[in-house]
């Protein structure tokens, strides 16, 4: 079964590779969307894939990379689209 989840993190996730190993993560793990840096200070994302996929990289946000610190985390579940074509970052 496909999900697609909507996240928003907060913290200290900027600075510390989050949203370059949020792109290799999710090409691991076959997942589809986008993560960028948001002017306030945290990281959005979209993942789009298998349920069980989408759930380990909602697990993997909540701790993010070694040097984040993940003070909160807002996980929307939204329908699947399915209008990506791969995963990427985007410079807002």
């Amino acid at each position: 079964m496909r999900k697609r989840v909507h996240i928003f993190v907060s913290g200290r996730v900027q600075g510390v590779f989050f949203r370059a190993e949020t792109k290799d993560n999710a090409h691991i793990h076959n997942l589809s969307g986008w993560v960028r840096n948001l002017q306030d200070g945290r990281v959005e994302t979209v993942f789009e894939g298998e349920e069980e996929d989408v759930e380990k990289m909602a697990a993997w946000c909540k701790r993010g990379p070694d040097y984040a610190s993940v003070q909160k985390i807002e996980i929307d579940e939204e329908p699947v689209t399915g209008e990506f074509d791969g995963f990427t970052i985007r410079y807002s």
